[in-house]
């Protein structure tokens, strides 16, 4: 099982280089096209990173914590039409991605819950092969999900968290500095694209950008503030 760090990316970034070109080709226009009706979230790095680590995993569940409008679904489900098998379960208190989501990429392979999931905590569904969270940022919730959700995800299991690095440190009581905290518990190592908090790997993934013509921007945004890790035991 292969750690998620720089080496793993500019692997994943070379091995999947066409597919990615045609998916960013595909946000930006769907991106233009919603323009006033959605706000992306992702950053380009965030998205992408995402977008191989599914490629590489090919897992038959994602689940995704908090959708808002849906640039991160969409491109999840990009992922998992490129892979060919695979179901995303999203969950969120509103519905705004129900709307925004392209029949062609829902097709077969999506499913959007709403509520708040601290109350419907039994809907998730079992063998969930990538966990995608981005709702909630207070270190509450966070807790809640390190408690209630992380032990239904097997070990090994490739975790995206949005949120956590708008600057060099995650901010007390936010969702980031108790994830941390948790992972250095676990002695479990992450990685983030942060420009903040890790300039060198932010220009490193760039440069690669740049050698496989992947460099002109998706959407504006560069503060990468997402980490990625592997479930520990």
């Amino acid at each position: 099982m292969k750690r998620i760090d720089l080496d793993l990316l500019g692997e994943l970034y070379r091995t999947y280089t066409e597919p990615l070109a045609k998916v960013r080709d595909q946000q930006r226009a769907f991106c233009r096209d919603m323009r006033g009706k959605m706000t992306p979230q992702l950053d380009d790095l965030e998205a992408e990173i995402t977008y191989l680590l599914l490629r590489e995993q090919r897992p038959a569940t994602v689940m995704e914590l908090g959708t808002f409008h849906g640039w991160s679904t969409t491109w999840i489900l990009s992922a998992l039409r490129d892979n060919g098998t695979g179901r995303l379960h999203s969950y969120d208190i509103v519905d705004n991605v129900v709307s925004n989501v392209p029949a062609e990429l829902s097709a077969d392979r999506w499913t959007f819950h709403q509520g708040d999931i601290r109350e419907n905590v039994d809907a998730v569904p079992e063998g969930i092969g990538y966990l995608f969270v981005d709702a909630a940022h207070n270190g509450r919730f966070a807790r809640w999900y390190i408690d209630n959700l992380f032990p239904r995800v097997a070990p090994g299991t490739p975790v995206s968290v949005h949120d956590v690095f708008h600057g060099k440190h995650a901010l007390p009581f936010t969702e980031g500095r108790a994830v941390l905290r948790w992972l250095a518990e676990k002695d479990t190592p992450y990685f983030t694209p942060s420009k903040a908090k890790a300039p060198d790997a932010y220009r490193a993934i760039h440069a690669i950008k740049r050698d496989l013509g992947l460099d002109d921007p998706v959407r504006s945004g560069t503060d990468n503030p997402m980490i990625y890790f592997r479930l520990p035991r």
